[in-house]
């Protein structure tokens, strides 16, 4: 048999980051082949995968990431099982490792299809599965290109936001910044009316109209006040026309008018656990 050393398993923990008893048993198993013994650790990964896919993965780490000159950003959520897992140091550096690769894929599907250190993406996520014995996938993926690209992400990772600008002027960290964060806080549905899908409108109308019918209101009287309802709705829940956090007296694109004229809001993305 094979002699396997301490130095070997100490190798093999740092590439797979499996626990120390896992990796010198692959090793024994592999007779001291890496390849193999790697191989070994991923099949059980495939194992302890199988029997937790029905297993909620609410909890995790959701992460945002902008390109070096900030005209696109990307965002991921590495989910698990429980908050314990998602605070552990090493779980939060392998979500921002993750996140910096996928800065490079326009697809969920690309970026696990990608090469992450000598395996992909999805492999890498298997492999912790059976590292961790908890349910390890990639939740969320959004990416935002635009002129100029700001992030946030809320303390504790649980929500992480996009928001992209129509230009790059001075301001615009600050700006992109702020309006990342009012879209963390404030979860807005759309960028502004015009995003609102027409079912959601459908139905902001119809809720306006049964209160007003419960409220004793003349049918005639309906359509005029409903509109006059789903007006105060864009205002509560469409990005631009939110009242801005830092100073509600201004709305979120009066805010970015202060900042530069020209300046708009192109669009944002937010994903948040839970």
């Amino acid at each position: 048999m094979v002699k396997v050393t301490a130095a070997d398993v100490n190798k093999l923990r740092k590439m797979t980051g499996s626990g120390m008893m896992d990796c010198k048993n692959a090793l024994v198993e592999a007779e001291g082949d890496f390849e193999k013994a790697i191989e070994i650790l991923r099949k059980k990964g495939q194992k302890v995968a199988a029997k937790r896919a029905d297993r909620e993965s609410s909890e995790g780490a959701a992460i945002a990431k902008v390109n070096t000159d900030n005209t696109s950003g990307v965002i991921i959520s590495l989910n698990c099982e429980t908050d314990f897992v998602a605070k552990n140091d090493s779980f939060v550096t392998l979500a921002n490792e993750l996140a910096e690769l996928a800065l490079g894929f326009d697809t969920k599907e690309d970026f696990l299809s990608a090469d992450f250190k000598g395996n992909t993406v999805q492999d890498k996520l298997t492999e912790q599965t059976g590292v961790i014995g908890e349910k390890i996938e990639i939740g969320g993926f959004e990416k935002l290109n635009a002129p100029y690209v700001g992030s946030y992400i809320h303390a504790g990772n649980k929500i992480a936001t996009l928001a992209g600008l129509s230009a790059a002027v001075e301001g615009s960290a600050v700006a992109a910044k702020d309006v990342a964060m009012q879209a963390a806080a404030m979860n807005p549905v759309a960028l502004n009316e015009e995003g609102v899908d027409q079912s959601v409108i459908d139905k902001e109308i119809e809720i306006a109209k049964d209160q007003l019918r419960q409220e004793g209101k003349p049918e005639a009287m309906l359509d005029n006040i409903a509109k006059g309802k789903l007006k105060r709705f864009f205002k509560d829940n469409t990005l631009v026309n939110q009242a801005f956090i830092k100073d509600s007296k201004q709305s979120v694109a009066q805010y970015i008018k202060s900042v530069d004229a020209n300046l708009e809001v192109t669009g944002f993305q937010r994903v948040a656990l839970g």
